[in-house]
């Protein structure tokens, strides 16, 4: 990411949390992470090391204990409407349609530009044809869709996205990630992605951040150089897929699932 602006820093971040009986649970310990403008960022771990704490914390919905967390120059203080979060069990109003759930954040918008964004972004995520569509009538991997068409259509600068394919099926995913990525080539925006699958991490990102076990630090952080769309039977992927699983200290037939 040469000449990139650094838009989101992480500095000597803590976290502990209370346990039951009263003792401190330390999550995170000396975080340190930049993440470059219009980069497509990926964190991996061991399960319950802290990926989606330390996401929490960047995105402003818990505080760190100790550290400094700054997004484009300025503290987080807490969440903020230019950069939205995408979940694993998608968040959708089951009481909206498809255009509805899309347009959600446009309201103040005139309503020929709603509906213009609206339909562009519908279209984009492939849903043209499901607008009137409520959530129950569609697929987990529709809805998913449905939540990234929100968050582009309120033109968020930064997707901060936690384990979004983690509940869906493999050929799904497969596509899900295709479609995402294309996406995130169109519109430029900022992606960082929690998630326990590494072949997933080195498929989609720019760079895979490798936290340790808890409390989590960042391991090493591994730049992926390979052209888009990514083989995932070339050498290139193959290679960079080993290296984190050497840095995780994982056996590679385990299938790169680090959920369990």
């Amino acid at each position: 990411m040469d000449n990139a602006k650094t838009l989101i820093q992480v500095r000597d971040c803590w976290k502990s949390f209370p346990g039951k009986s009263g003792e401190m649970i330390h999550v995170l310990e000396r975080v340190n992470l930049d993440v470059y403008e219009g980069e497509f960022l990926c964190i991996v771990g061991p399960s319950g090391c802290g990926k989606s704490t330390l996401l929490n914390i960047i995105g402003g919905f818990i505080k760190e204990t100790q550290g400094e967390v700054r997004v484009d120059g300025g503290p987080v203080l807490g969440p903020d409407p230019k950069r939205i979060f995408v979940f694993q069990e998608n968040g959708v109003f089951p009481w909206l349609t498809v255009e509805e759930n899309v347009g959600f954040g446009l309201m103040s918008r005139p309503a020929a530009e709603r509906e213009e964004r609206v339909q562009h972004y519908i279209e984009m995520v492939g849903l043209k044809g499901f607008e009137k569509a409520y959530p129950r009538e569609l697929s987990g991997g529709m809805r998913q869709r449905v939540e990234i068409a929100r968050a582009l259509a309120a033109n968020a600068d930064v997707l901060y996205m936690d384990e979004p394919f983690g509940a869906l099926d493999f050929l799904t995913r497969l596509k899900m990630r295709a479609d995402l990525i294309r996406i995130w080539q169109t519109e430029k925006k900022t992606v960082l992605f929690v998630t326990h699958d590494i072949e997933e991490a080195v498929q989609l990102a720019d760079r895979v951040v490798v936290m340790s076990r808890r409390p989590a630090t960042v391991a090493e952080t591994v730049t992926v150089d390979l052209p888009r769309p990514r083989d995932l039977d070339a050498p290139g992927y193959l290679a960079t897929r080993d290296r984190i699983f050497a840095i995780m200290g994982m056996d590679v037939h385990s299938g790169g699932d680090l959920s369990h």
